[in-house]
């Protein structure tokens, strides 16, 4: 057996077990990966009917307003209304939470190797999406404030609803990463473990 984790071998010379075999890993996830991108595609459902229905709803969110504050960004006036930008991103974000339901509900080696590489995609893509949001808005580090400010294409994006998004999805992606990592962990181990019982009853 191949694998591609090979300082999981060394828990075996720290923490052998009398017999030679690997104990299983007590970091062990509580929640599964799969538990919560499903819960995640539910949330961009839920998300999608507020766009389409009523974008207020999100906008006055408490939550919204606490990190707007804290983060000194604009409040997004364009939320205000139902309009064709939102009925637009209702449909992706739609989209997004039913691909990733069926995705979700793949067979488990095809499912984990999908995710394996979509967590670290998605928790960099939202992670960049956070930073240029607060350190380019006006005043910001990489942005000129009064006067010197230049807007450019992507100052719509600079409000506390975007950057709120973005949080929430980089919380949940780096959840889903760490989870994975620590479920293949767990895999490795307990085929190693197995393997080497089917050779002591060689």
């Amino acid at each position: 057996m191949n694998l591609d984790i090979p300082e999981l071998f060394n828990l075996q010379k720290l923490y052998p077990r009398k017999d030679g075999t690997i104990p299983p890993s007590p970091t062990m996830a509580l929640i599964s990966a799969i538990s919560i991108i499903r819960t995640l595609s539910i949330f961009h459902l839920t998300l999608s009917f507020f766009l389409l229905t009523s974008p207020r709803t999100l906008a006055d969110q408490n939550l919204v307003f606490i990190l707007g504050e804290a983060m000194g960004l604009r409040h997004a006036q364009s939320f205000s209304t139902r309009s064709a930008p939102t009925a637009l991103l209702a449909a992706v974000v739609a989209l997004l939470g039913l691909s990733d339901l069926t995705a979700v509900s793949l067979p488990a080696e095809i499912s984990a190797y999908y995710w394996g590489s979509q967590a670290p995609v998605r928790l960099l893509f939202f992670f960049l999406l956070i930073g240029y949001t607060y350190l380019f808005k006006p005043g910001g580090t990489g942005g000129k404030s009064g006067g010197g400010y230049v807007s450019g294409a992507g100052d719509e994006l600079k409000n506390s609803v975007v950057f709120t998004w973005a949080f929430v999805e980089m919380m949940c992606w780096f959840w889903v990463y760490i989870t994975l990592r620590d479920e293949k962990r767990e895999a490795v181990l307990r085929l190693e473990e197995k393997r080497k019982m089917q050779e002591d009853m060689l």
